[in-house]
C-alpha cells in the first residue's frame, strides 16, 4: 500500500468513526430528553421505575442519570416517607429542577396559557370555566373507576394522584387529613388560570364526600399543594375528651 492510498484509507476511517461518534452523541441526547421527559410527565421517580418505563438497563439509566443531574436538569432527593415503603434502604428519587422544567417545560406551558388566554378573550372567562371542569370531572371520573370500594378513601385518592404524575401522599393531622401533592403537571398555566386549582379542589371534595380546603398550592410559589381534609369523628373524639377533662377538673375543684 502506497503511502498516498494509505493516508486516504486513515482519513476515511477517520470519517466513519466521526460519523459514528455523532451518532452516539445524538442518541444519548435523545435519551436523557426521553428520561427528562418522562420525570416532567410522571413525578418523582426512581432509576429501576424509569428504566422499566424506557426500557434501558440498570448501569444504562444510571450513566444518564448522573449526566442529567450534573447539567442540572435532574436532582436527586430522598423519597418521601409516606411513598417509601419494603424493607431496606429506599431508593432516591429524582425530580425535576426549576431549570430542567425551564427548559422542558414552558414551551408547552406557553402554548396552553395562549390558548386559554384566547378562550377568555373570546368568551370572557366562561370557556376557561367550562374547560377547567371538564378536566375536574374528568380527574373525578377516573379517581372514583380506580378507588372503587377502597376503604381507605385519602390514602387511595393520594395513590391514584401519584400515578397521574403528582407524586402525592397523605399526612395525618389531629383533626384530619392532609393531601400533599409533591409535584405538579399544570403549575405554570395554573398560574396564570386558577380556576384550574379551584375546580381540581372541587373534584376532590365530591370524590371524598366531604368539605376540604385548599392550603397551599405549587402554582401561587408553595412547595407542595396542599389540601386539608377535615375528618369529624376525630373532632367528636377530641371534643369529648376536653368535655370530659373539664368536667374531672370541675369535679376536683368542689370537693
Amino acid at each position: 500500500m502506497t503511502f498516498a492510498v494509505r493516508r486516504a484509507s486513515l482519513q476515511l476511517a477517520g470519517v466513519r468513526e466521526l460519523r459514528h461518534n455523532s451518532v452516539v452523541k445524538i442518541d444519548d441526547l435523545s435519551t436523557r430528553e426521553a428520561i427528562a421527559r418522562s420525570v416532567l410527565e410522571n413525578g418523582p421517580s426512581t432509576a429501576v421505575t424509569l428504566g422499566e418505563r424506557l426500557g434501558l438497563t440498570p448501569a444504562g439509566i444510571r450513566r444518564h442519570l448522573d449526566l442529567l443531574v450534573l447539567d442540572g436538569i435532574l436532582e436527586a432527593r430522598e423519597p418521601h416517607q409516606a411513598l417509601s415503603r419494603g424493607r431496606g434502604r429506599p431508593s432516591k428519587v429524582f425530580v425535576m429542577t426549576d431549570g430542567g422544567r425551564e427548559k422542558f417545560e414552558h414551551s408547552y406551558d406557553d402554548l396552553a396559557v395562549a390558548a386559554l388566554k384566547f378562550m377568555s378573550a373570546q368568551s370572557g372567562g366562561q370557556l376557561v370555566q367550562a374547560f377547567a371542569q371538564s378536566r375536574a370531572d374528568d380527574i373525578e371520573r377516573k379517581a372514583v373507576t380506580f378507588m372503587g370500594k377502597k376503604s381507605q378513601k385519602n390514602q387511595a385518592l393520594a395513590t391514584f394522584l401519584t400515578e397521574q404524575g403528582y407524586a402525592a401522599s397523605i399526612e395525618s393531622k389531629p383533626t384530619g387529613d392532609q393531601l400533599c401533592q409533591h409535584h405538579c403537571p399544570i403549575a405554570h398555566v395554573a398560574a396564570e388560570f386558577p380556576q384550574l386549582c379551584e375546580a381540581e379542589t372541587e373534584a376532590f371534595s365530591k370524590i371524598l364526600g366531604t368539605h376540604v380546603q385548599r392550603l397551599a398550592t405549587i402554582a401561587h410559589g408553595d412547595g407542595v399543594c396542599t389540601t386539608y381534609i377535615p375528618d369529624t369523628s376525630r373532632v367528636i373524639t377530641k371534643t369529648k375528651i376536653s368535655q370530659t377533662s373539664r368536667t374531672i377538673t370541675a369535679g376536683k375543684a368542689t370537693k
